[in-house]
């Protein structure tokens, strides 16, 4: 799984190992999603069931202001985090 667009494209996002707790959302649907919403730039963005984080970091690639990351998984908060901060969004983004 990778960042489509913005100052993160092309990194490559950890995951938790895939199951029950995860499905993590694909390029191509992340793609679509914000074709559909279109620029995105200094609003903020919630990234419910965070899984990997990747609509959240999505959207901050492309221009957030912030975004606030919710799961009810410690381990999954972890990779959440770890994706954040290897992007470089930790001071805009939140992981509950």
């Amino acid at each position: 799984m990778r960042v489509i667009a913005g100052t993160a494209r092309g990194r490559t996002l950890h995951a938790p190992p895939a199951g029950a707790e995860t499905r993590p959302t694909s390029d191509k649907v992340r793609e679509a999603l914000f074709n559909v919403l279109g620029p995105v730039g200094g609003l903020r963005a919630l990234d419910l069931f965070a899984g990997t984080g990747a609509l959240g970091v999505e959207a901050l690639s492309r221009g957030a202001a912030e975004c606030v990351f919710v799961d009810a998984s410690d381990k999954v908060c972890e990779v959440v985090r770890r994706n954040v901060r290897e992007c470089g969004f930790d001071a805009r983004a939140r992981v509950l």
